[in-house]
């Protein structure tokens, strides 16, 4: 019954998707990822000079309860662009090798770049050594 009442994280993960044109769950936050994945997704999304939103699932385990009831999707980090589930990991990582990712998040210049970043991309040693495009 308490799922029909109230669920203010349920809402405010919602609410946060729908207010920001892009969204990334993950462990940690862009400067400190927490893991391997969420570090490889935000590699791709920096790479392609693309503005996104983070929210750290760890401090809460709800957070990721809700937001997994949301999405039908079991694992961390999801993306969200205007409001549809994109994927985790392997299919941002695959978007973005085929050059579709740039394109899903309106990144025209990026379609020819895709090749060269993903090395760098596969294998980030900390948060802050991913932003290392600066061209």
């Amino acid at each position: 019954m308490p799922e029909t009442d109230s669920n203010p994280i349920r809402e405010a993960i919602a609410e946060a998707i729908a207010e920001h044109p892009t969204i990334l769950f993950m462990k940690g936050n862009p400067e400190a990822p927490a893991c391997g994945f969420s570090a490889r997704t935000v590699a791709a999304l920096q790479s392609l000079d693309a503005p996104f939103a983070a929210v750290d699932v760890l401090p809460d385990p709800r957070i990721r309860q809700e937001l997994s009831a949301i999405s039908n999707w079991p694992t961390i980090p999801q993306l969200f662009v205007k409001g549809e589930l994109v994927g985790g990991c392997d299919i941002v990582m695959e978007m973005y090798e085929s050059g579709e990712l740039a394109q899903t998040l309106g990144v025209e210049r990026a379609a020819e770049e895709t090749a060269e970043p993903l090395s760098a991309v596969a294998q980030p040693a900390a948060g802050l050594s991913i932003e290392n495009r600066l061209g």
